[in-house]
């Protein structure tokens, strides 16, 4: 394990780069943002790749409005409808940077602060921050941690912690895109096609529907019989950017698989969080990423939650710790 300063923000404060190694799996984090800018393992035959979308310049994410490439988010992963909730009858306000709604913590969110980091034994690295009372609207003074570590069989474990002095709502998540067919380090462009032609499998009954603005209806549907039915592998296409409703499922066992028949690499994803959203990159629009080009898998609570009392709860209160684990295991056949 090493870190390296790799630039600085337009304030000035400094950049660094973790860099992690462990039976196979190197991966690269990013100080601005918590982003996982890269993450190399090997394919059927051993040969190591470059499998997340990310920019080799770490001087592009903060000219880079979206999609949130790699990016750790909060305060709220996913959608707020009419960037508002009321919280033990006090109504807030937030940030709206999608129309009328908040979309992943706000123009200012979590995806946009440089981390504070320490080593977390020999092959992690603990990220933290403090989320000041009013920040983007949300309440509270939110002390929080996010610790990426290599396992010994090389899967990425994302540890997620916070504490809070006032009521508030908490949904964090991490938005790396993925191509097991490997991705160019040179520019951080595509090299083997679209991730929309790997097969993926999905541990889910049910989906949250969404209406024309991407919010959820309330509603929980069943996915047979529609193009929402993963539990099957099969190709996933383009076209999503949905909330799954996770099954239970044993402890350990995955919520997710993602493989590519051409390089026989295999991503699973296990998960603490009752969500998955998947979301195929369609937005994407060549500068560098074409549509499809990477998919992400994005663990975490429903979308609208503080809107939506029928829906898991994300209040987090003081004497409260918000506690979340997603692991990304990684494997070839």
């Amino acid at each position: 394990m090493n870190t390296e300063r790799v630039g600085a923000t337009a304030e000035g404060t400094p950049v660094h780069r973790w860099t992690l190694e462990r039976a196979g799996t190197r991966v690269r984090l990013l100080t601005y943002g918590g982003v996982v800018q890269s993450v190399e393992i090997p394919d059927r035959d051993g040969v190591p790749g470059q499998v997340a979308l990310g920019f080799a310049d770490a001087g592009d994410y903060p000219a880079a409005r979206g999609p949130y490439v790699g990016a750790l988010i909060g305060r709220y992963a996913n959608r707020i409808a009419g960037a508002a909730f009321t919280l033990d009858g006090v109504a807030h306000r937030l940030t709206a940077n999608e129309g009328p709604n908040t979309l992943h913590g706000g123009g200012g969110g979590f995806d946009r602060r440089v981390w504070d980091a320490v080593a977390e034994g020999a092959h992690g690295v603990r990220l933290s921050l403090v989320s000041p009372d009013g920040e983007e609207g949300f309440p509270g003074r939110v002390e929080l941690s996010a610790t990426y570590a290599l396992e010994a069989d090389g899967a990425l474990r994302i540890d997620y912690r916070a504490v809070t002095d006032a009521p508030t709502h908490i949904n964090l998540t991490n938005h790396t895109y993925w191509n097991l067919g490997g991705v160019r380090d040179a520019d951080g462009g595509v090299a083997n096609g679209p991730a929309t032609a790997h097969e993926l499998r999905i541990a889910a009954g049910h989906i949250t529907p969404v209406d024309a603005a991407a919010l959820p209806t309330g509603e929980r549907a069943p996915v047979g019989g529609t193009r929402f039915d993963f539990r099957e592998r099969r190709v996933v296409g383009l076209g999503y950017d949905h909330n799954f409703v996770l099954d239970e499922v044993a402890e350990g066992e995955a919520a997710a698989e993602l493989y590519d028949p051409v390089s026989g690499r295999v991503l699973t994803v296990t998960t603490t969080e009752p969500g998955l959203q998947l979301y195929t990159g369609d937005h994407f629009d060549g500068e560098p990423f074409g549509p499809g080009a990477g998919i992400a898998l994005e663990t975490q609570h429903f979308p609208d939650s503080p809107n939506r009392p029928g829906f898991p709860s994300t209040v987090l209160r003081p004497g409260e710790e918000f506690r979340s684990t997603t692991v990304y295991g990684f494997a070839a056949r």
